[in-house]
């Protein structure tokens, strides 16, 4: 699928991964639709590349259909890349007692289920797309995480969430295949983002160090080339790509 004048939804767009996918696919050519919670930075993104921003709680199914309506509006839907999500850090058992239901739910709520909630409605759009000549209507891409397969300790949440992804990653590409979508996951690494860099310096070098090559932090564009990758590259469905520099974390 080629990307220029085409429309692409990125969630999370206001910052990080999200972000750097926004500025790199309207480089490319593509119209993007910014989604976030963050509206007055998601709103000077969008006007700084040429986008529209609609605030968006992805969790919320009202929000996630007035996006998928302006991202029509805009043009020919043609994908969709899910970088909206949260990563807060909790034992199941801490020093204040068990892990909060809430904060368990909550991460489940916006990563798992907000995910989900945003392919099934861009599907839905894309469905009704004239075909490409290869036949395909559509992409989808959501964002896991090596949590899902290294969770580390305070991550059950997060990486029940991400994992949730990377499990729903092939019934769904099979669900949308007569349909001509696919539906392919990223599973980063340890990579620059306003999350990770609310940690300290030392901790943050020693992540970067971790990594066997490149030794340092993944950053956005490493992410989205990979999504321009995914986009134009017809035969990637069903698929979840690590994209870690090969990191294995030791137990902590």
């Amino acid at each position: 699928m080629q990307i220029a004048d085409k429309v692409f939804i990125v969630t999370g767009a206001a910052s990080g991964l999200g972000e750097g996918t926004a500025r790199h696919l309207s480089s490319l050519g593509g119209r993007v639709l910014l989604a976030d919670l963050k509206a007055e930075a998601g709103q000077a993104l969008a006007q700084e590349i040429g986008g529209a921003f609609v605030r968006c709680d992805v969790s919320s199914e009202a929000d996630g259909l007035a996006v998928v309506q302006r991202a029509c509006e805009l043009g020919t839907l043609a994908g969709l890349v899910n970088c909206a999500g949260i990563a807060p850090a909790a034992k199941t058992v801490g020093k204040d007692g068990a892990h909060e239901l809430a904060l368990f739910a909550q991460t489940l709520q916006v990563n798992l289920l907000g995910s989900f909630n945003m392919i099934r409605l861009a599907a839905a759009a894309m469905s009704r797309n004239a075909p490409e000549p290869s036949g395909e209507r559509g992409v989808l891409i959501s964002t896991a995480s090596v949590a899902a397969y290294d969770g580390q300790i305070g991550q059950a949440a997060y990486a029940a969430s991400k994992g949730g992804i990377v499990g729903m990653t092939l019934p769904i590409a099979r669900d949308l295949a007569r349909s001509g979508i696919r539906n392919m996951t990223i599973a980063p690494g340890i990579f620059g983002t306003p999350m990770l860099f609310g940690m300290p310096q030392e901790l943050q070098d020693a992540l970067a160090a971790s990594v066997p090559f490149p030794s340092r932090l993944g950053r956005p564009l490493d992410y989205a080339r990979l999504v321009q990758h995914i986009i134009e590259n017809e035969m990637l469905n069903g698929e979840v790509i690590r994209l870690d520099g090969a990191i294995r974390l030791p137990p902590r």
